[in-house]
């Protein structure tokens, strides 16, 4: 079995924190693993906010049993967070799982240019607290006979899909990034992480926190707004 050898325990803590988060909203959720050298990306689809979640993870050193290059695998989210061991910081990879159809298409690797108009982690949280707001009240509003699915769905969309300040953002994305524990107002992230920004490159908006990204899709597939492995 392969095994991954985590930079520390913090590391090792921060993945099984991203997994179980992942499994709330999904019990099934499968992630796609990549891996080279000592740099490790775990994809996930959380469905209640239809974004990609992304967890960059440090490795101490590279994956062993003579996978020399990539790993590249899709495999069960609780499999894999039954493996974590946070004081050995190391975590096995298990059998890899037919993956859903988000799987094969990510967010580009490159080619990433930064936008601007993003508020400070304090507002993004803002907007999330007000958008929580005021989908509460207005469903508590619904007389009992309105208070369908269908409904609610409708409000949901509405809400979620309004975009952050001057930017193109959905605000079900910077939701998703404070739901999986990206989005933070403390100081003093990992070391090395990078800054909250918002990317973007072709299709494709990218929430950077340095816990984690979200990316979302704002259009249909494109030859250069997709990368398909």
């Amino acid at each position: 079995m392969t095994v991954l050898h985590l930079a520390d325990e913090r590391e090792a803590a921060d993945l099984a924190a991203f997994l179980s988060r992942l499994l709330h909203y999904d019990r099934g959720a499968a992630v796609r693993l990549q891996a080279a050298g000592t740099a490790l990306a775990v994809f996930g689809r959380p469905p209640s906010f239809e974004v990609l979640a992304i967890r960059a993870v440090r490795l101490a050193k590279p994956y062993e049993n003579g996978l020399d290059v990539l790993l590249d695998v899709t495999v069960s989210a609780g499999e894999l967070l039954e493996t974590v061991e946070e004081k050995a910081a190391t975590a096995a990879v298990p059998a890899a799982v037919t993956g859903p159809p988000w799987a094969g298409v990510l967010p580009p690797r490159g080619g990433w240019r930064r936008e601007t108009g993003l508020p400070a982690p304090d507002g993004l949280l803002a907007v999330v607290g007000a958008a929580v707001g005021e989908f509460r009240s207005r469903t508590e509003e619904l007389a009992p006979e309105h208070r369908t699915r269908a409904e609610l769905d409708r409000i949901g969309r509405e809400i979620w899909s309004r975009t952050v300040g001057g930017t193109r953002l959905p605000v079900r994305a910077v939701h998703a990034a404070q739901s999986l524990g990206f989005l933070r107002t403390r100081a003093g992230g990992p070391d090395g992480a990078a800054p909250l920004g918002l990317f973007s490159s072709g299709a494709w908006l990218r929430l950077g926190t340095p816990y984690g990204s979200v990316a979302v899709r704002r259009a249909g597939l494109g030859a250069l707004d997709v990368s398909v492995r």
